[in-house]
This record gives C-alpha cells, structure tokens and sequence, in this order.
C-alpha cells in the first residue's frame, strides 16, 4: 500500500465521492462485513491509475447487462487495506462517504479481534457499528 501525495489523495477521494462506495460487506453470508472502496467507472484507464497510485486492491469486469451498455470495470480494495485507504481520503470526502469513513476508521479496529473470535458481547457491538455504518445514506449529508 503506497502512501498517497494529497493531491493523489483529493484525485481518488472525488473519484469515491461521485463514482465509488465506502461500505461494508460480506463475502459469505454468516461472516461479519469488512470494509471496502470501490469505485466503478467505463474508462479501466482511470481505475488503472488509481491502482498504480494505491499498490494494492485489484480491477475486476462488470457484466454488462445490455448491448446498449458499454463495458464496465471496478477498483476494489478490502479490509486492512482498504482502513488504510480510507484513513488517506477522509480528509477530502465531501459526500455522506466522509462520515461512513470516519466510523470505520474509529470504531472498526476496534470491534474486530484479531482472532475472528467473538463473544456474545462482542459480536452485538460488531453487529451495531455495521448497522450505524449502512445506515449512513446519501439522504443524511447537510446541505
């Protein structure tokens, strides 16, 4: 994971901010969600940049659901990486992303052992910051 120039920064966080997602989610469905950005767009040129820039995550096709539609391609990035990721856009996020990354990065370390293991206690605390975190929705920005 490379460390970010702030004007990189600003770059990749307009690209989240009007074409990308900072949410949590699961690979399978009885595991806890896990941070991710993504961002989805038409040129793979733009998202190749943001690859080379970032050093991590990866670009994957979207299928294309009518002949109408030209090609699509994602950046996606999880996880620790993706914490670190947020942790160098925040400061330029101007959407509802901005506060969805500020409770990730407060709070998920936190609610996340180490180990995967939970206990009851531990488990509804993770339970409650995803449910804070996908609430946050495009209706909750201030004008």
């Amino acid at each position: 994971m490379n460390t970010l120039s702030p004007c990189c920064a600003a770059y990749i966080a307009g690209l989240v901010d009007a074409d990308g997602t900072i949410t949590l989610t699961r690979k399978h469905i009885n595991e806890n969600r896990h941070p991710v950005i993504s961002i989805s767009n038409t040129d793979r040129r733009l998202l190749e940049y943001v690859l080379k820039n970032v050093g991590a995550g990866k670009i994957t096709a979207k299928r294309t659901v009518s002949k109408n539609h030209r090609p699509s391609f994602v950046f996606a990035i999880y996880n620790r990486q993706a914490i670190d990721l947020i942790r160098q856009l925040q400061p330029f996020l101007r959407t509802y992303k901005a506060a969805r990354a500020e409770l990730i990065l407060n709070d998920c370390r936190a609610l996340t052992p180490r180990n995967s293991k939970y206990n009851k206690e531990m488990l509804l605390a993770r339970r409650c910051f995803e449910e804070r975190v996908l609430a946050i929705k495009p209706s909750d920005q201030a004008h």
